[in-house]
């Protein structure tokens, strides 16, 4: 029985692997197609932009002035694909979208090492089509590099362990080490945890004990170097400088612990209000289509891992054919739920907690999800995933379809249209009623889902980003005068090729116009408005904030508005295509003299 049940998802992976990882790679990279989203992305590529454009890759600045609240890794990163590629979404998103690609093949090579090829294939495939990984790559923070940080790190480690270390052991530190200057050194409780556990397990207690380890600990402070030393020249070495509220600020400490542990324990300036419960509801959308599997697979791991340290049966070494991956007695088990559980565990205690958290675990969510499909022999349990994964495949659809009714896009009918035939497809393509046919109706309609995401629904609710509207009507001055809108021959008379464009410090930060915009961009209150009476000066504001500055003496000019909406922030309201307008707000470019 399980050589045939294994046999048989050898055969359908052979069969269905490339022709479904190729499309879900090609839905991911859609959102290198999509526009800067508000508020953190559009800060951290305006970021990057400032130390492209001035060169210098020691300093943060927002505003002009110092930042300090995440570390330096990715903004060197998207700096130089800035001076690569130019200033433009493409090149903020393109590094993000390779450390998740690294990150797959990481999950790959990871679940190949533990369990064989027919896991590493549904690892990789359960990967690249988990919801909130996708949604990353559309609105890219710090999560998609530390995705691929991470599970890089534990396999060269996990490799170090079994292996002569050598090259292993530096890759693992310098990827530890990019991690922690990406978030910090929280991140390395998710490198070691899983380690920690395998070996107590196994009983393994010279792991605790070798030289490699204490050899591994130093090179990544090594590799860390460059992040302490701009955070000392930065702020250290500047005492004077005042940020959050107060002077004498040690960037170094900021790091080591007001950035993570302070965070953790809300003792940081930055503080957080978290539900212990969040993040168990949260997995149910984030992690989908598995996330009911993903529950089972943690269940079934952790039982059989209190039964095994009672019976006290697992080996200290060796390893076990593929067909029974999933039976705690191969070298490294427990890494992966491990490294899981112990940051899943943090992360619910803390009282700072965002859904794009829990991405950093995702390549060992789909590791463990795919290690416990793999395992499956009871046929009732094997009907009762398939009835769960097939509901699933047709909720999904009829979700699409509900929206795509209730926001009213531009050929809507088309798009319902659409949606019903590929919602059908997979029932077709994938006939039968085995495992293997549901999980990849279920792969089907998440592609489906997100290619709805990325193509349709972002373009739409990006209208309403008034800072990228805006700065790239800005921008359309330099097209060619036959191409021009006349509204933009009417902003170039206004300010010349050279002017710098105002936000008020009285209205809310935009930075997705910084971005977008061509010309320089300063933020300044309304009274220091450097203003004359013959030239005009461009200030993009809240379009209510025009009366403001009729009150105070200026006279303006609305040269364009644009509707506002906080689009990474959905609502049934701003969805609706009825109710829409109700909820939204005006930003406008304005002229302004004495």
């Amino acid at each position: 029985m399980p050589d045939l049940y294994n046999a048989e998802w050898e055969t359908w992976l052979q069969k269905w692997f490339t022709w479904l990882l190729i499309p879900a790679i090609l839905v991911n990279a859609g959102g290198l197609l999509i526009p800067i989203l508000e508020p953190d992305g559009a800060l951290y590529a305006t970021i990057a932009k400032t130390i492209a454009r001035s060169g210098d890759f020691m300093n943060l600045r927002v505003e002009g002035k110092d930042w300090l609240d995440k570390p330096h890794f990715p903004f060197w990163i998207t700096a130089i694909s800035f001076r690569c590629f130019g200033i433009n979404a493409f090149a903020y998103k393109f590094p993000a979208l390779l450390f998740w690609a690294a990150g797959a093949r990481y999950t790959w090579r990871m679940a190949l090492s533990l369990y064989g090829k027919p896991v590493a294939q549904l690892a990789t495939l359960i990967y690249v089509s988990a919801a909130h990984l996708v949604i990353s790559n559309n609105d890219v923070r710090a999560e998609p590099y530390l995705t691929g940080l991470i599970i890089g790190s534990v396999y060269h480690f996990y490799k170090a362990a079994r292996v002569k270390p050598g090259l292993h052991l530096i890759a693992g530190s310098l990827l530890a080490a990019g991690a922690v200057m990406t978030k910090g050194p929280f991140v390395l409780i998710t490198i070691a945890a899983g380690f920690i556990l395998d070996w107590t397990m196994r009983k393994e207690w010279e792991q605790f004990r070798n030289v490699r380890w204490w050899i591994a600990i130093i090179l990544t402070v090594l590799f860390t170097l460059p992040e302490l030393i701009s955070l000392y020249l930065q702020f250290d070495l500047h005492p004077e400088k005042q940020v959050f509220g107060q002077r004498g600020v040690s960037g170094i400490r900021f790091f080591f612990w007001d950035s993570q542990f302070g965070r953790f324990f809300n003792t940081g300036p930055i503080k957080g209000a978290g539900d212990p419960f969040f993040y168990f509801h949260t997995l149910l959308w984030a992690f989908l289509p598995w996330s009911l599997l993903l529950y089972a697979a943690i269940i079934q791991k952790c039982r059989r891992m209190v039964d095994n340290a009672r019976s006290g049966s697992i080996q200290s070494s060796g390893s076990i054919p593929p067909s029974v991956a999933t039976r705690p007695s191969v070298a490294g088990d427990y890494i992966c739920l491990g490294a899981a559980l112990a940051s899943f565990l943090i992360f619910s205690l803390s009282r700072f907690q965002l859904p794009h958290y829990l991405n950093i675990l995702f390549p060992f969510f789909a590791i463990l999800t795919a290690g416990y499909l793999s395992g499956i022999r009871r046929r009732w349990t094997q009907r009762a995933i398939t009835i769960i994964q097939n509901v699933i495949s047709i909720l999904l659809p009829c979700l699409l379809l509900l929206l795509c009714w209730f926001c009213h896009f531009d050929d809507w009918l088309l798009i319902m249209i659409a949606i019903a035939i590929l919602a059908v497809l997979p029932f077709l393509i994938f006939r039968g009623s085995k495992l293997t046919a549901s999980i990849a109706r279920s792969l089907w309609m998440a592609l489906v889902v997100f290619s709805f995401v990325n193509f349709i629904l972002y373009p739409n609710i990006l209208q309403y980003q008034a800072g990228t509207q805006a700065g790239r009507f800005i921008g359309a001055t330099a097209h060619p005068a036959a191409t021009r809108p006349p509204s933009a021959a009417i902003l170039t008379h206004a300010t010349g090729a050279a002017a710098t464009v105002y936000m008020l410090q009285e209205a809310p930060a935009n930075y997705s116009f910084e971005f977008y915009c061509p010309l320089p961009v300063e933020r300044i209150s309304m009274n220091d408005l450097r203003v004359s009476e013959n030239d005009p000066t461009l200030v993009f504001a809240p379009t209510a904030f025009a009366d403001s500055l009729s009150a105070r003496g200026y006279h303006t000019r609305n040269i364009r508005s644009f509707p506002n909406f906080h689009v990474s922030q959905l609502t049934g309201e701003f969805l609706n295509n009825q109710t829409r307008n109700s909820v939204l707000d005006s930003y406008s470019i304005l002229s302004v003299r004495r």
